[in-house]
């Protein structure tokens, strides 16, 4: 006696049956497995390995978890007030005077000068302090130039360097001595350049706020290029 075929639909169907129900059993299997798989604590001063209870358990005890949510809390408080300063700042900004302005440029331009020149001795002396700290009492970024006579060139990389303090002061050096390193180091030819310079700079707020962020953006490059 002849079985009877089955129609080619309903054996179709009864085939993609059998093959969603493989794929629904693989993907239990996948996840047993991923649950027996044994991962190592987020908490870096543990590391110790087990098996999650859940996807999104990275802690292997309760104390770690603690550990963990402490970071958590610890980050989200300092980007609050990272972002609480930056708004104060910027409502600060609004009620700042363009020479306000002008002096976070020099701080940011001489703080950039000090480092650029950190491989430099003293530019009039040709000394080094019993200290090397860029940030302490005893070194400048003094303008050969001065700003008072020339404040035009106040933010001229030609006529910035980095200076002991005592050279800095009145009666500390001579403009000999400062022209002298400055020719060392420069050239005779930039150094008359500079002194033939008279081209008036009027910067707008807008610039001299775009001058300072760029160079506390180069000090950082030449910070991270030293690390």
């Amino acid at each position: 006696m002849k079985r009877s075929r089955m129609p080619p639909r309903k054996a179709l169907m009864k085939v993609n049956g059998f093959n969603r129900l493989e794929r629904v059993e693989g993907r239990e299997v996948n996840k047993i497995v991923a649950r027996e798989k044994k991962h190592k604590c987020a908490v870096r001063t543990c590391r110790a390995e087990f098996v999650r209870p859940a996807p999104f358990v990275t802690w292997c005890s309760p104390e770690c978890g603690a550990v963990l949510a402490m970071a958590k809390l610890a980050k989200q408080k300092q980007a609050q007030a990272a972002a609480e300063r930056k708004d104060r700042q910027q409502k600060l900004a609004k009620f700042k005077r363009k020479a306000d302005h002008v002096a976070d440029c020099q701080t940011a331009f001489n703080a950039w000068v000090r480092f650029r020149d950190r491989n430099e001795p003293c530019i009039c002396c040709g000394r080094w302090p019993s200290s090397q700290s860029l940030t302490g009492g005893e070194w400048d970024a003094g303008h050969y130039l001065s700003r008072g006579s020339h404040p035009h060139l106040r933010f001229d990389v030609r006529n910035v360097f980095k200076q002991m303090k005592g050279c800095n002061r009145p009666g500390g050096t001579t403009a000999a001595s400062f022209r002298a390193g400055v020719v060392a180091r420069i050239g005779l030819a930039a150094v008359e350049a500079l002194e033939a310079d008279h081209e008036p700079r009027h910067y707008t707020v807008d610039q001299l706020i775009a001058m300072t962020a760029h160079y506390k953006q180069e000090l950082k490059k030449l910070k991270a290029a030293a690390a």
